[in-house]
């Protein structure tokens, strides 16, 4: 076994061997290298810190109760809300973060939901009885569990989980009556997900996902456990759902083009062709969502802004619905009625907030008003959509948040996770932190790999394709040194997970054009982290990075690590770590932190003991946000830590 992964498993398995020592007044954020931070500083990021989003996660049947997430403390949780702009009632106050909720149709009083510990993600189903305001564990307690349906009718819950093997997520079904009694009606190698019940509980849609751009699609008789084939062989499966009358299925899928667009499945013949719903929509289908009387609603994604567009089967009808700019959350349609429509959307200056749209007058209602800490809006940055070259006749996209005035601005880079994500225009209050009060500009791009491009974009930089892909960070460089409006000499790199990757590729093959990095929750050695993570993960991660087993792509994987090249590091580094994270290990930080002080550099460390892929309590982001906005102040500061070399384009 190599001696990096050896180092790597025991940093997993045991203490860290690093002196960390706790931060004032905050026992489970543990420190290296990170100074005491200015009261005045903590000031200016209050009310940003405070800023709180509602995200939709069911409609009652009738509408007239929406079940939304939102944090009033630590923590998101469950809330109830009867009526636009009305109070948001609390319904749990537990000290864990709520994943997903579903409402129980007929049963006003009882609610499902997911939830983890400590950022573990091994997320339990728990019932919430609201007549007691006691929730009563439903799942074994340490398998993972995601993918919570209910049906229309009440009576019976789906989800995934895997509790079979550890390793294997599988599909279980349940009676409410009685829902400790689950069973497994689709099991098999891989990740099996349960996408739609049918309308009257009988079959439920099932994809086999083995990446973001390979998944199948099955309909299962829940009775019988009997399966046929919708969809199969290579191509995306983004969204499903059963028409009204159950007779056939909108499939949102990339099989017949380049982009993800919505399709339908005749399910009463054998083998029917799935036909396209939208043929003149252009943009990337996000998500669909049907209602009892079979209209359809779908949003897209045009260059990272959601649009909404409805469908009247019936009539043949397409047509745009009002959606505030900015992206779009869930869509729901009320279980008992079609007319209305529920969806969440956040926008570059505003927080998530629910709004209901009645179909017949296409008025769109407001029903969450989310608070900005008590910042007047105005003073928030709407982001420029620009556009650059790379190499292999690539043009990146990407979102630059310039500060109002005049003059040169340093930058922080903002790399994306996934590597399958993108950076859209959602509300972010550190971004606006940044531009609004240290005058730094903001730079989000979507390299090759993002998401929202269509599939040949997203698979720019699959497996040993990575490689080549890193000339995208050059070409980030390059572009703000073509800008007169930005200070190509104070350039400081942010990015977590697979962004927390290219913070630290960015230091190690562009060290000239870096004045510091900030990697949270980031992969350091590609091999490593593929024989470190989750085991319920690892094939679907090596579907995109390469199999680390075969020596020509572990090769290319070995070349592109920065932990591999720690000494080109020359800019100060801030490493933000949660220690439960399933999916980056700790030992990926903790192995760069050990390399880069080995090498006599700056590097800070922050680790979280209750926390896993990401900071979800506020007392712990709080603290964390500001040790970094002190280290990007800091770095990024006229005559502050030493400038790259070099600035120019190459």
């Amino acid at each position: 076994m190599p001696i990096a992964l050896l180092a790597a498993l025991a940093l997993a398995a045991g203490p860290s061997p690093l002196a960390l020592t706790p931060m004032p007044g905050q026992p489970n954020l543990l420190a290296l290298g990170v100074p005491e931070i200015p009261a005045s500083l903590a000031v200016r990021l209050d009310q940003y810190q405070n800023a709180r989003g509602a995200t939709l996660l069911d409609v009652a049947p009738d509408g007239g109760t929406l079940l939304v997430g939102t944090r009033f403390g630590s923590t998101v949780q469950l809330h109830v809300v009867s009526h636009p702009l009305g109070m948001r009632e609390q319904v749990t106050f537990g000290k864990e973060p709520v994943l997903d909720a579903r409402l129980v149709p007929g049963d006003p009083r009882t609610i499902l939901y997911l939830q983890d510990v400590g950022g573990g993600e091994f997320y339990q189903l728990y019932r919430l009885d609201r007549r007691t305001g006691r929730s009563e564990l439903l799942t074994d307690g340490k398998s993972r569990h995601e993918a919570l349906l209910v049906s229309h009718d009440g009576r019976r819950l789906a989800y995934a989980g895997t509790g079979r093997n550890g390793k294997d997520t599988d599909v279980y079904v349940a009676d409410l009556a009685r829902p400790r009694e689950a069973r497994r009606i689709v099991e098999g190698e891989g990740s099996f997900l349960p996408l739609d019940l049918s309308p009257d509980g009988a079959r439920l849609l099932v994809s086999r996902f083995r990446s973001i751009a390979d998944a199948d699609l099955r309909v299962v008789e829940i009775a019988t456990g009997a399966s046929r084939p919708l969809l199969e062989g290579e191509g995306s499966l983004r969204d499903a759902a059963f028409s009204a009358d159950g007779r056939s299925v909108y499939a949102v899928t990339d099989r017949f083009g380049d982009r993800n667009a919505l399709y339908r499945i005749d399910l009463d013949r054998a083998g029917a062709t799935p036909r396209p719903v939208a043929p003149g929509v252009a943009a990337e289908v996000e998500q669909v969502a049907v209602a009892r009387d079979g209209r359809v609603a779908f949003t897209v994604n045009a260059d990272g802004y959601s649009l909404l567009h409805l469908l009247d089967p019936r009539a043949g009808r397409l047509s745009a619905a009002p959606l505030p700019p900015g992206v779009a959350g869930r869509l729901a349609f009320p279980a008992g009625r079609g007319d209305r429509l529920a969806v969440s959307v956040s926008s570059a200056t505003s927080p998530s907030d629910v709004h209901v749209l009645d179909l017949r007058t296409r008025a769109l209602t407001r029903w969450t008003r989310s608070e900005v800490g008590g910042i007047d809006p105005s003073l928030f940055v709407e982001p420029e959509l620009v556009r650059y070259p790379s190499t292999d006749g690539v043009e990146v996209p990407a979102f630059l948040y310039r500060p109002r005035g005049e003059g040169r601005r340093p930058v922080v880079v903002l790399w994306h996770g996934g590597p399958e994500g993108q950076s859209r225009p959602a509300f972010s209050p550190f971004v606006q932190f940044l531009a609004a009060e240290l005058g730094v500009a903001v730079l989000a791009p979507n390299v090759r790999g993002s998401d929202g491009y269509g599939k040949r974009y997203l698979a720019a930089d699959d497996g040993v394709r990575r490689e080549q892909a890193l000339a995208d960070i050059g070409a980030t460089f390059d572009f703000i040194a073509r800008r007169p409006d930005l200070d190509a000499s104070r350039v400081a790199v942010y990015g977590g997970s697979y962004g927390g990757y290219m913070v630290l590729a960015s230091m190690t093959f562009f060290p000239e054009r870096v004045r510091a990095g900030v990697d949270v929750v980031g992969i350091s050695s590609l091999p490593t982290f593929l024989q470190s993570t989750q085991a319920y993960r690892r094939d679907l991660r090596r579907a995109e990075y390469g199999d680390e087993r075969l020596p020509e792509v572990r090769a290319v994987q070995e070349r592109i690590s920065p932990l591999n090249h720690v000494a080109r590091i020359r800019a100060p580094l801030f490493v933000v770590q949660g220690k439960n994270d399933p999916r980056v290990p700790r030992s990926e930080a903790e192995q760069i932190v050990e390399a880069v002080r080995a090498n006599g550099k700056e590097v800070w460390y922050l680790l979280a003991e209750d926390e896993g892929h990401g900071f979800q309590k506020k007392e712990n982001r709080d603290t964390m946000t500001s040790a970094v906005a002190l280290f990007l102040e800091r770095m990024l500061a006229a005559g502050g830590a030493s400038p790259p070399e070099a600035a120019g384009t190459r």
